[in-house]
């Protein structure tokens, strides 16, 4: 799995259920990724969308508590055996984790790559994800010239876990 993610110089990703920026390189840059591929969120991600609505040609994945909660176009599950049984069936490189925070957090171990576009600025979040450089497992194997757009500076960064993989026979089945 992997996990795809703008963020500023603080780690933070969001404000009020929003972006923190609108930079339209790293819209780009988030549909080359996920394109044709599988994206899972939460459900405040979800309603962050236009319309609250799936993303088109992909396949959509929310993860909810609440047993009763719906969404058109998405395949919703309800906690995270659910969710790794239902993503055995698809190439781990072909699965994205798209937000929102709790999500990023509680599952960016369980990925193999991070794509992450580092801004260089603090901006007004309220949503905060973990800082990859301060994490052990993880590497930088890549990170672009830095591009200027919106009065904004960004690169954009991918990490890789340094074991290839985990040992999922002690954590979850994916």
């Amino acid at each position: 799995m992997n996990l795809i993610v703008a963020a500023d110089a603080n780690w933070g990703i969001g404000r009020d259920n929003k972006l923190l920026a609108s930079i339209p390189t790293d819209m780009k840059y988030f549909r080359e990724h996920t394109l044709g591929k599988v994206v899972v969120m939460g459900r405040r991600t979800l309603e962050s969308m236009p319309g609250s609505k799936a993303l088109p040609k992909r396949i959509n994945y929310v993860l909810s508590s609440n047993p009763d909660f719906e969404a058109e176009g998405c395949r919703v599950v309800h906690g995270e055996y659910e969710l790794f049984d239902e993503l055995s069936q698809f190439d781990p490189d072909d699965v994205y984790l798209i937000g929102g925070g709790s999500l990023y957090n509680r599952f960016y171990k369980y990925c193999d790559k991070l794509y992450v576009t580092k801004i260089d600025a603090v901006l007004d979040a309220d949503t905060f994800i973990t800082n990859f450089d301060e994490d052990e497992d993880f590497e930088v194997i890549s990170e672009s010239e830095p591009v200027t757009e919106n009065g904004l500076t960004f690169r954009f960064v991918v990490y890789k876990k340094k074991k290839e993989g985990i040992d999922r026979s002690k954590t979850l089945r994916f």
